[in-house]
Order: C-alpha cells, then sequence, then structure tokens
C-alpha cells in the first residue's frame, strides 16, 4: 500500500529532479573544500539569508550545536525556549559535549518567548551566577504549533541582545515556512540573528544536510568543530546537488502545504472528539487533541488509520500532530479527512 505520511516533514523523499541532479553531481573533497557543487550550495545559502557564509552540515541537530559550542565557552548560558528543540529535542548535547548551562524560558502560546521574561533570566555579574552569553529562539516553533516568529519580532530580540552584549542564535529548521507564511523575505526574519541554521531536509525536501550560516570568522571555527564532531564529508556534491534544488525551487512552493494544512485542519475541525489548536495550521502543522470522550487509545488510532493508507503520530498523550510537506496532494489531504471521520463517526 502506498501510504499518506503525515508523521512529520522529515520523511520527505527527494524529488525525481532531485535524484537527477545527485547522480550527475560534480564533486570533490570538502574537507579540503573543493567540492563545487557544496560550495555553489553554501553560497547560495549565505546570499539568500543575508549573511558572509554558510557551512554544509549533515542535520539541523549539528548545526545547532555548533553555533552553541562556538558562542559560549564552557560553564557559559544559554536562553531559550522551555519548548525548544534544541532543549528538549537536541540529547542534552549543549551540555554533554559544551559544558553550557541551559536557562529555559516559558513559550508563549505564540512560540515567543516574552521580553521581560528574557531580560529576567539574564544573569546579573555575580561571581555564584554562570555569564548569560546566548539568546536562542525557533522559528517556526514547531511545539507551539508550528507557528512563525515575526520579523518585528526578532529585531526586538535582537536589540535586546545587543543592548546587553548577547549573542543571538536562531534554530530556522523550518524558517522558509515562516517566511512563506508572513509573505517576506527570509532574510527580513535572519537579519538580526549572528547565525541562523536552517534545514534542507523536511519541507525543502532533500534527503539529507542543513545549513549553518554566519560570519566568515564564525563559519571558519564552525567547519573545524564540524570535523572534531565527525562531520567532515568528502565527495558531498552528491547530497548538496539535492540542497540546490531544494533552495531553488522548493522554497517557493511552500505555500501550497500551508494551504493544504488549512484544508486538512477545517476538515479535522467538523469531527467530533478532536480539538484543535487555536491558530494550528499557520504553516504546516497540524495539532488537536482528543476530547475527554473518546475511548479510543493513542495506539488505536494510529493502527486503524494505517489500515486506511494513513501514517500518523502522537505528539503527547492524547495529542496528535499531522504535518503536510510536497508529498501530500489535495487527493491525500482528503483521505486523511475521510479516514478519521470513518473512525470517530463510526
Amino acid at each position: 500500500m502506498e501510504y499518506i505520511d503525515l508523521r512529520s516533514d522529515t520523511v520527505t523523499k527527494p524529488t525525481p529532479e532531485m535524484r537527477k541532479a545527485m547522480a550527475e553531481a560534480e564533486v570533490g573533497d570538502d574537507v579540503y573544500m573543493d567540492d563545487p557543487t557544496v560550495n555553489k550550495l553554501q553560497e547560495k545559502a549565505a546570499d539568500m539569508l543575508g549573511k558572509e557564509a554558510s557551512l554544509f552540515v549533515p542535520s539541523g541537530t549539528m548545526g545547532n550545536l555548533l553555533a552553541l559550542l562556538i558562542h559560549c565557552q564552557r560553564g557559559d548560558e544559554i536562553i531559550l525556549g522551555n519548548l525548544s528543540h534544541i532543549y528538549i529535542n537536541e540529547a542534552g548535547g549543549s551540555a554533554a559535549l559544551g559544558g553550557i548551562h541551559a536557562m529555559p524560558v516559558k513559550n508563549q502560546a505564540d512560540g515567543t518567548l516574552a521580553i521581560q521574561d528574557i531580560i529576567t533570566a539574564i544573569q546579573t555579574e555575580d561571581v555564584h551566577h554562570t555569564i548569560t552569553r546566548l539568546i536562542c529562539l525557533e522559528n517556526t516553533q514547531n511545539v507551539c504549533g508550528g507557528i512563525p516568529l515575526t520579523a518585528a519580532y526578532t529585531r526586538e530580540v535582537g536589540a535586546l541582545a545587543r543592548d546587553r552584549g548577547l549573542i543571538l542564535h536562531i534554530d530556522g529548521a523550518r524558517i522558509f515556512n515562516a517566511a512563506a507564511a508572513q509573505n517576506v523575505s527570509v532574510k527580513e526574519l535572519t537579519e538580526p540573528a549572528d547565525s541562523v541554521m536552517f534545514c534542507l531536509s523536511k519541507g525543502l525536501a532533500a534527503p539529507v544536510g542543513s545549513m549553518l550560516v554566519g560570519t566568515n570568522k564564525f563559519i571558519a571555527r564552525a567547519r573545524h568543530l564540524r570535523k572534531m564532531l565527525g562531520g567532515g564529508m568528502r565527495q558531498v556534491g552528491v547530497l548538496a546537488a539535492a540542497g540546490l534544488i531544494s533552495m531553488d525551487t522548493m522554497t517557493s512552493r511552500l505555500r501550497q502545504d500551508h494551504a493544504r494544512a488549512k484544508k486538512l485542519a477545517d476538515g479535522l475541525n467538523q469531527i467530533t472528539g478532536l480539538v484543535l489548536d487555536a491558530g494550528t495550521a499557520s504553516t504546516n502543522m497540524i495539532y488537536f487533541n482528543l476530547s475527554k470522550d473518546v475511548k479510543l487509545t493513542d495506539q488505536q488510532i494510529i493502527d486503524q488509520m494505517k489500515t486506511y493508507g494513513v501514517l500518523v503520530d502522537w505528539a503527547d498523550k492524547r495529542r496528535f500532530r499531522l504535518v503536510t510537506h510536497f508529498w501530500v496532494d489535495d487527493d491525500g489531504v482528503k483521505k486523511t479527512i475521510k479516514a478519521f471521520k470513518k473512525i470517530f463517526n463510526s
């Protein structure tokens, strides 16, 4: 059976155009910095985000970790959301490998960190305290529903960081979704940041890879630490070729995923037993909870949906997340709504 896979946009497979480009990619040894396809990708990423340089890395987790290791010394502190990917889904790498202390601040319903909460979290100069070094934002904010942060908000946080002598890093795994949802350039969303990571996989459909962008000095250090972490890759142009297509063509079609998420949310809203989050489907994610009168378990729902050819996954106890992407078309949305109706209206 060919499944409609809504578990995440990480399940995207490379497009036929990507596969062809990968097969025909011109390559070299990237550790020597002579892979022409990687070099082209890195130049494009830096240009699109308005930064001096960029580095191709195997994953977003590695990209974020590299940024934290560069910006912080052991014992320094970072301010980040209590629901952020770096804090809850990156295996504690910043602490384990960098000796970096996290100061989690409550994510608001719209994914932001309240400015006053950030200010309160900044440590005073006292020998008993850690040294606050870095603020991290996530755009879009995954666990808060894939909500995009605005350019105005990011500028406000950036101004605060500069005023307090701090650094701003953006985990922009899905920042092109944020730009598409708000009809702004990605440069507007990243301008205040000292460094940004974004994924070529997920909504941009590449099979693997993320980009880390920042100053020339920052990226030179990132290249060194990438090698230390085992991320020095050789003829990796075969992957970078897919990334070029991600940036050339996939960034401009993300609104289709958002429109399908909205259609899916509208359909699910009509089904008794599903309680959708307010403001869900702001980008390509739908979050919903099961109402109290639903007797089915999470696993029973997952198993029954699979029999109808739809793959879903739980996000928390009695809570689900559905994610649209390149391989979910209009028929897939209709099929998903129909499957949920069969389960909950039977």
